[in-house]
C-alpha cells in the first residue's frame, strides 16, 4: 500500500474513532443529564410559638389545625423542599401527649387543654407520606414568654419546682445550672425522640438568654453550689450548656442504637460564635453578639467535638453586610466543619426579603438565590433551611420563586 494509501486508512481510523468519541461524549452527558441530582437538605421551619406559623391562630378545632399543617407540608413539597422543622416544644410545654409537660396554650389557647388529637404523631406521620423527614424542634429552656409563674398551668413543672426559674428579660427560664433542670429538660425531649419516627432532634439559638442591657441573669446561687473549679462564672455557664450537648447527643445515640435507625441531632445557632477581634480562631465579623461569650454557647466545639450531626448557622444577613457579611461567615463556617464529619447546612432569613424595615438588599428578590449560588462554591454546604414556613408560602417578593426556579430543578433526598 503506498503513503496516500496509508494516510488515507489512518485518516478513516482516526475520523471513527473520532465519531465514536464523540458519541460515547453525548452518551456520558446524557447519563449525567439523566442521573439524579445530587443530594442536599432543603428544609424549612416550622414555627410553633406565638403562633408565629402554624397553627394560625390558638383555639382553631382539631380539623382546622391539621388541615393548615397538612397545607404546610403539602407547601413545602410544591416549593421542592425534602426536610420541615416542626417545633414542638416553644415554652416548656408539648405538642404531643407529654408525661412531663402540659400542652401547649398554642393549640388552644389554654395550657394543658387536650386539643383532641396528636399533632407531632400527624406530623410525622404525613412529612413521611410525603417523603419529607420530619426534624423535632425543641426549646431546651425558655418555660414562658412572660414572668408571672402563676399563669402556668397549677402542675406545670416550673410551678412544681419554682426553685428550677429564673426571671430574665422579661420571660421565664429555667436554670441551666442546675443539673437537675439539665436532666429533667433531656427527660422531657427524649419522650417525643423515644416514641415518635423522628428523623432529627433539631435545636435553636437560645440556650442562656440573649442579653438584657441592664439587667443579670441572677444564677448567683447555683453558681456558689456547682461552680467550683471554674476560672469565671462564664466558664461554668459554658460547661453546662457543654454539657447539656454531650449528655443529650449521648442519649439521641442509644435511642438510635436500640431501634436500628439514626436519629441524628442537629443544632441551629447565632451565626457568630466569636468575632476575629476577639479571638483569631473567630470569624472576619463585627457582630454585636457572639455565642461563645454572650449565650455561653461554644457552638464550634460541639462541631470540633463531633457532639454534633448537623449545625445549621443562622446566617440571616445580607451579602456586603458591613458587622455580618454572609460572603465572610459561609467560609468560616464551611472551614470549621471541614473534616469533623458534621454537615453543614445553612440558615436562610427568608423572613427579611422584601421587608420594608431590611436593607436594600433584601428587597432584591434574587438576594438569597444569590446565597445558594455562593454556597456551591463548598463543598461543605450540603443544604439551607428557610426561616420560615409562612414565608415559604407567601413570597412577599418573589425571593422563594427564585431560589426554586435557580436552584431546584426537581426534588432531592437529603444527605442522609
Amino acid at each position: 500500500m503506498g503513503q496516500i494509501g496509508r494516510r488515507g486508512l489512518l485518516a478513516g481510523m482516526a475520523g471513527a474513532l473520532s465519531a465514536l468519541a464523540v458519541s460515547g461524549d453525548a452518551a456520558a452527558a446524557g447519563r449525567r443529564r439523566r442521573r439524579a441530582p445530587e443530594r442536599e437538605l432543603r428544609g424549612m421551619w416550622l414555627a410553633s410559638v406565638a403562633n408565629r406559623d402554624w397553627p394560625s391562630r390558638a383555639g382553631l378545632t382539631a380539623d382546622q389545625q391539621k388541615a393548615e399543617l397538612l397545607a404546610h407540608l403539602d407547601t413545602a413539597v410544591r416549593r421542592r423542599l425534602n426536610t420541615v422543622v416542626f417545633q414542638v416544644r416553644p415554652t416548656a410545654d408539648a405538642l404531643w401527649p407529654s408525661p412531663h409537660e402540659p400542652w401547649s396554650q398554642y393549640l388552644t389557647g389554654v395550657q394543658g387543654k387536650d386539643p383532641g388529637w396528636d399533632p407531632l404523631g400527624t406530623a410525622v406521620e404525613e412529612a413521611h407520606r410525603r417523603d419529607l423527614e420530619l426534624h423535632a424542634w425543641f426549646n431546651p429552656y425558655r418555660v414562658a414568654n412572660h414572668t408571672d409563674p402563676s399563669r402556668l398551668v397549677a402542675t406545670h413543672p416550673a410551678r412544681v419546682h419554682p426553685e428550677w426559674v429564673l426571671p430574665y428579660g422579661g420571660k421565664l427560664y429555667y436554670n441551666p445550672g442546675l443539673p437537675e433542670v439539665r436532666r429533667f429538660v433531656q427527660d422531657a425531649m427524649m419522650d417525643a425522640v423515644e416514641r415518635y419516627d423522628v428523623d432529627a432532634v433539631h435545636w435553636d439559638d437560645y440556650f442562656y438568654p440573649y442579653p438584657v442591657a441592664g439587667q443579670e441573669f441572677a444564677d448567683d446561687e447555683a453558681f456558689a453550689r456547682h461552680g467550683a473549679g471554674f476560672p469565671d462564672r462564664a466558664a461554668w455557664r459554658r460547661d453546662n450548656t457543654d454539657r447539656l450537648v454531650r449528655e443529650m447527643s449521648d442519649r439521641i445515640g442509644a435511642v438510635g442504637k436500640k431501634g436500628g435507625k439514626k436519629v441524628r441531632f442537629g443544632i441551629s445557632p447565632f451565626g457568630v460564635w466569636r468575632n476575629a477581634v476577639t479571638d483569631p480562631l473567630g470569624s472576619p465579623t463585627r457582630a454585636g453578639v457572639q455565642t461563645y461569650d454572650d449565650l455561653h454557647a461554644d457552638t464550634r466545639k460541639w462541631v470540633k467535638e463531633g457532639w454534633v450531626d448537623h449545625i445549621v448557622p443562622q446566617l440571616y444577613w445580607n451579602i456586603g453586610f458591613e458587622a455580618a457579611d454572609y460572603a465572610k461567615l459561609l467560609p468560616w463556617w464551611a472551614e470549621t466543619v471541614r473534616g469533623t464529619g458534621v454537615d453543614l447546612y445553612v440558615g436562610e432569613a427568608l423572613y427579611k426579603a422584601g421587608d420594608p424595615a431590611q436593607p436594600a438588599a433584601w428587597q432584591d428578590p434574587a438576594e438569597l438565590s444569590r446565597h445558594l449560588t455562593l454556597g456551591k462554591n463548598f463543598a461543605e454546604v450540603r443544604g439551607h433551611v428557610f426561616f420560615s414556613a409562612k414565608e415559604v408560602a407567601a413570597d412577599r417578593v418573589g425571593a422563594m420563586d427564585r431560589v426554586v426556579a435557580d436552584h431546584y430543578p426537581a426534588r432531592v433526598r437529603t444527605p442522609r
